[in-house]
């Protein structure tokens, strides 16, 4: 799993200050890329990560999704034991690594998180934890709830209880206890849920225009689902197919548009 890569104005202020953060970013980023390049795998969609809350419980680290999109036509996932079809990649100091496991994920928090010693930098904590784990089960098609934290403060640990949920592209949940000890320091974390996909593109918009007016009405309907999220997959089949099913393509979507889907 592990790889080491040798190596004003108010709004003049705002500039200024973004661009090297903004640089570093996508320097970061052709890091990963050049990463998975070595690995001799291809195929990644790279998704930054870029949560305030993530840059205070981590700071000095840049975060990237890492997946290997399974739909409409599948990317092979590495055949390898560490990277999995969905990885959260970080860089720190010019340095590569990743998680692609709750247990990956478990070690890096025990590892790379600081103390939490108040309420927000705690809530920061676990709310990072729930954006990491719905990171490494993305397929692309999920959209996830923002988290709700709920705090309880004793004499001697603090105890948080985090939750998430699917809220488009599938169902289901995350859940996840964190534990902080004495003057915040990181001690356990639980998860416990599931999430499953739903609808995902696979031949519907190459049906649109079919004969049979129920494969057709099947076929809007799953689009129609899918929502937004479709629209990656449209563009690459409507670039293909002749003019007709393009039109038929381009109505669907004004359809996802104009109802709000």
């Amino acid at each position: 799993m592990i790889w080491r890569p040798p190596r004003a104005t108010v709004l003049g202020a705002m500039l200024f200050g973004l661009w090297p953060a903004t640089t570093a970013q996508a320097d970061n980023q052709q890091l990963v890329q050049d990463y998975l390049q070595r690995r001799g795998v291809a195929g990644a969609v790279l998704r930054p990560v870029t949560d305030d809350f993530v840059s205070r419980a981590f700071p000095n680290f840049s975060f990237f999704g890492v997946v290997f999109p399974q739909y409409p036509v599948a990317v092979l996932c590495p055949p390898t034991t560490d990277l999995k079809c969905a990885n959260l990649f970080f860089v720190r100091n010019s340095q590569v690594d990743f998680v692609s496991t709750i247990d990956d994920l478990r070690f890096f928090f025990a590892v790379n998180l600081g103390p939490a010693p108040t309420q927000d930098a705690a809530t920061d904590a676990v709310s990072t934890w729930l954006r990491f784990s719905e990171e490494i089960k993305q397929d692309l098609f999920y959209t996830f709830s923002p988290p709700g934290v709920s705090y309880t403060a004793r004499d001697d640990l603090t105890l948080l209880r985090a939750h998430a949920s699917v809220a488009a592209g599938g169902d289901g949940n995350i859940d996840v206890v964190m534990t902080f000890g004495a003057a915040g320091s990181f001690v356990s974390v639980l998860e416990k849920g599931a999430v499953r996909p739903g609808i995902r593109p696979i031949c519907q918009a190459t049906k649109l225009l079919d004969s049979d007016p129920i494969v057709r009405r099947m076929a809007e309907q799953d689009l129609l689902v899918m929502g937004p999220a479709a629209k990656p997959y449209l563009d690459q089949v409507r670039a293909r197919v002749r003019p007709k099913l393009q039109q038929a393509i381009d109505r669907i979507w004004q359809r996802i548009v104009s109802e709000g889907r």
